[in-house]
């Protein structure tokens, strides 16, 4: 991986690198979450300038796959797969396709934090930790709630270890923001309900750092199964 891109037929250093850069998410080495090497160490490791390095995280930056880390750094936020608009464009056409990816979530997601719940590490652990206390933060002061729970759940695909969820959950990452958004100001818009979410959540979280996968995966559908019996509701 360190051999130093030739530039040729008007190809630019910093779109090799970029190309280098995408086929690493791609193959799951660099996955959903993930913080990449410093500048410095991207560039030795490729024999490349820091400029290239720097446009090429740029490119990146602008086209959704990756983002700025607070306080330094890049994070890996989307696979290419995720700028595909069809499955946007089918649910604006047609809110019940939104319940059946609330139905395929229920399916995958309970494997998922099952899987979670065998893998985890302390790291992803931390990563829940921080979510569930901004998300109690964020709910008293009356902030933006849809956020952290899009992380909260992202943070479960992470500590799967699965490479292949992940690149589901990256293919889906718009939609599962809209969907989000959606739940927590039309479909659950109340206090009481924000109390609730944040119960099941902790029940998912406790269960995951038990290294429990039968009740991780119990949490979840309970969770999960919530949110379909709220649609069934607004159906009527």
């Amino acid at each position: 991986m360190n051999s130093k891109p030739k530039a040729g037929n008007g190809t630019r250093i910093s779109d090799q690198v970029t190309d280098r850069i995408l086929a690493r998410i791609a193959s799951g080495e660099w996955g959903l979450g993930h913080r990449l090497p410093g500048e410095r160490q991207l560039a030795e490791t490729m024999g490349v300038s820091r400029v290239s390095i720097r446009a090429a995280l740029q490119s990146l930056k602008t086209q959704g796959l990756l983002d700025a880390v607070q306080g330094g750094g890049t994070r890996v936020i989307a696979t290419s797969a995720a700028m595909d608009p069809g499955m946007l464009e089918l649910v604006r056409v047609n809110r019940d396709n939104l319940h059946d990816l609330a139905e395929i979530r229920a399916i995958l997601e309970a494997w998922a934090v099952g899987r979670a719940a065998l893998n985890r590490s302390e790291a992803d652990l931390a990563d829940l930790a921080r979510i569930m206390a901004a998300t109690e933060a964020d709910m008293a002061g009356g902030a933006h709630k849809s956020e952290n729970d899009v992380c909260f759940h992202l943070a479960i695909a992470k500590a799967s270890g699965s490479g292949i969820y992940l690149h589901i959950m990256a293919v889906i990452r718009g939609i599962l923001h809209q969907m989000v958004d959606y739940h927590r100001y039309q479909l659950f818009p109340s206090h009481e309900d924000d109390r609730i979410i944040l119960g099941q959540h902790r029940a998912i979280f406790e269960a995951v750092k038990a290294k429990d996968p039968a009740a991780a995966e119990a949490a979840m559908r309970a969770h999960l199964g919530f949110v379909l019996t709220r649609y069934s509701r607004q159906a009527l």
